[in-house]
């Protein structure tokens, strides 16, 4: 059955498409969603992917029993604006985050843009949240009010706050100071002074965070999710953020020789092989599963950073600097990606199709039988003709906005047209050897051809024929792009920053530590804004 949402005919003409070819019943049952986003995660990490990968059983298996994207890339090249684009379905340039937001910033994404989940909920869909949130905690921006039923997570990556279970980052990071006056200890890119906080719904419930037992409990919060949803007679919408394989990673309970990164890897594995069974326990084929990253591996951590595969972006390499996340190098946004759903979609398919995690909110919408919010564009494209294999046709262009390396942040300086990767601007992040690549501005373009040069090594000949003949395509591509952005309903975030809006336990205790467990748990919503002025931890 359809939700409450008003449904367009192209939308109902799809849905009724997939019920006559693949439904067994005259009724249209709307699937349940399960969108599960890996952080920091590179294209090499999945065994379906790379070979040399051997710590990824589950995801192989999910990769074997689904259809497996060669092509696909997240919306930028870094955390907040990733996660922004992938719930609106809108680039940085039209939602307004483009770049991070802090532990201490007041704004968040902006409130007129419209989630998934605000949608989904508006079509009868029960709506869970659990891991990383990073797109704004502070009053109406935390995920409570932007269409989840239910959160359970930490509204900020795990490396931007102090606890008890550091784990392993680079530089190492030492652990939240206990009581007595907090003994200042500087540690380059380390949160000293206030602990890591772990929300339920709108409720510290602990401070600091025991990372070492964080990926049991969101598997354990995941699985009880969906088994209330599925009690509950209605179709539900889980997006499940996890936090590896970010830094700092967790110590493995048991060494494997692929060592730390690896024993990490093969955790992760687990947690989505456990969520996988949950579902497929509440009826197999009543749930599609799509598995993918925020963005490629943070290359200044050295060991601890994922791997590339063969998307190693060469003519960076060469001029110093990483081509991972943070860049518009394949490095940087392409990310693995398997969609799973038994019987709908295809098992032991390969696409090549060129997709974007942009693609999720709209194809998400269409099967559900809801309809887009009005009076915006989207990036994104309904592609479940792809997923459902009849077509192995995606973007024809697709835009890589500057995430950190090089450029204005969000800016639009590198595309994709075809075969065709275009650079109006280059740059390095700061690489495992401390080297960072300067931004240079490209007019003409730097233009590789991918089929031939996936590792981006060399660019083609300015005055090669192929050159001469991709280049004007690449400038109508571009110009059309940017005045597509210009004069659409564009949002802009807040990115004014307060110390007094730093989630804190009780400001009383050292590094807002809860002083027990449930003990004195704040509770952050909209109605108690006005004593956040006296929550100052920092």
């Amino acid at each position: 059955m359809f939700g409450t949402m008003g449904t367009p005919p192209a939308v109902l003409v799809l849905a009724m498409a997939l019920v006559g070819l693949w439904a067994p019943c005259a009724t249209y049952k709307q699937p349940n969603f399960i969108v599960i986003l890996a952080d920091d995660v590179g294209w090499g990490d999945l065994g379906a992917n790379w070979a040399e990968t051997k710590e990824t059983p589950h995801l192989d298996e999910l990769a074997a029993e689904g259809t497996r994207f060669l092509d696909f890339h997240s919306a930028a090249s870094t955390c907040s604006p990733s996660r922004a684009s992938l719930l609106t379905g809108r680039l940085g340039a039209r939602n307004g985050v483009t770049h991070n937001f802090a532990v201490t910033s007041v704004g968040g994404l902006p409130l007129n843009e419209t989630t998934l989940a605000e949608v989904l909920r508006g079509a009868g869909y029960s709506t869970g949240a659990i891991g990383k949130w990073h797109l704004g905690h502070h009053g109406h921006h935390h995920p409570s009010f932007r269409g989840f039923d239910y959160y359970f997570g930490i509204p900020y990556s795990h490396d931007m706050g102090c606890t008890d279970t550091p784990g392993y980052n680079l530089p190492p990071c030492p652990p939240c100071p206990r009581h007595g006056s907090i003994t200042r200890v500087v540690r380059k890119d380390c949160y000293t002074e206030v602990a890591l906080p772990l929300f339920e719904n709108t409720t510290i419930i602990q401070q600091p965070v025991n990372l070492s037992s964080l990926a049991e409990r969101y598997a354990e919060e995941a699985a009880r999710f969906i088994h209330r949803a599925s009690d509950s007679g209605r179709p539900f919408f889980l997006y499940l953020a996890l936090a590896h394989m970010h830094v700092p990673l967790g110590v493995p309970p048991s060494p494997l020789a692929s060592g730390i990164y690896g024993a990490s890897l093969s955790e992760m594995d687990a947690l989505v092989g456990r969520v996988k069974q949950v579902a497929d326990s509440h009826g197999k084929g009543n749930t599609l599963l799509w598995f993918t990253g925020d963005n490629g591996p943070w290359a200044q951590k050295c060991e601890l950073a994922g791997r590339l595969g063969p998307f190693i972006g060469a003519w960076q390499q060469q001029r110093g600097g990483s081509s991972a996340k943070q860049t518009t190098w394949e490095g940087g946004h392409r990310v693995p990606a398997l969609v799973y759903w038994p019987g709908r979609i295809p098992a032991k398919r390969t696409s090549s199709a060129l997709l974007s995690a942009l693609d999720i909110f709209p194809t998400l919408v269409a099967l559900a039988g809801a309809v887009l919010p009005p009076n915006r564009r989207f990036d994104g494209l309904d592609v479940s003709p792809v997923l459902f294999g009849w077509s192995d046709v995606g973007h024809k262009v697709l835009l890589h906005p500057n995430s950190g390396a090089a450029g204005k942040d969000g800016g639009i300086e590198a595309l994709r047209l075809a075969q065709y990767k275009a650079f109006y601007t280059t740059g390095g992040a700061m690489a495992c050897d401390g080297s960072i690549g300067l931004a240079e501005h490209h007019q003409p373009p730097l233009i590789f051809n991918l089929d031939r040069d996936i590792q981006e090594q060399a660019a083609l000949d300015v005055a090669s024929r192929e050159y001469e003949e991709v280049l004007p395509a690449i400038s109508r591509a571009y110009t059309q792009a940017l005045e597509d952005i210009a004069t659409d309903n564009i949002s802009v975030a807040d990115y004014s920053k307060d110390p007094a809006v730093t989630p804190c336990c009780d400001p009383q205790h050292v590094a807002c530590r809860c002083h027990a467990p449930g003990a004195h748990a704040a509770v952050l919503d909209h109605r108690m804004e006005g004593r956040t002025t006296r929550l100052v931890c920092l």
